[in-house]
């Protein structure tokens, strides 16, 4: 049931996007428990004016015109422990797979409820059970 936004520079690769899609469905899997084919992905490919962060840096992490911003919607309810085993999977993976920064990927999580989505037919698939 996630849903995952990923903004990245003009000049990023096909060949690099889809090891960054690939990786952060991965670490869905392993490490938030989210279920197999349940991968839900936009990417947006942005000029680097349109893609903004401090120059100086931020709490001791400088960033690049490689940038990432990942943006995750999920079902709420995931630990602490789960969220930063995300994180690591995530900005390890995209590193090992493309060279890419670690610093270089920033990611976000929204947690909503389990009736926030409709996967389709204009119905609430995880309505609750009364």
């Amino acid at each position: 049931m996630p849903l995952a936004r990923i903004d990245v520079a003009a000049d990023t690769s096909e060949e690099i996007l889809a090891s960054i899609s690939e990786v952060i469905y991965d670490a869905m899997v392993s490490t938030a428990n989210v279920p197999e084919h349940d991968k839900f992905q936009i990417i947006n490919r942005h000029s680097q004016d349109e893609l903004i962060y401090p120059s100086a840096g931020y709490l001791g992490i400088s960033y690049t015109t490689k940038i990432v911003f990942i943006q995750v919607t999920w079902n709420a309810g995931r630990t602490i422990e789960v969220k930063k085993a995300f994180y690591k999977a995530i900005a390890e993976g995209i590193n090992a797979r493309t060279g890419l920064r670690r610093e270089d990927i920033w990611i976000s999580l929204i947690d909503v409820k389990r009736e926030d989505w409709s996967f389709g037919n204009g119905e609430m698939q995880y309505a609750p059970v009364e």
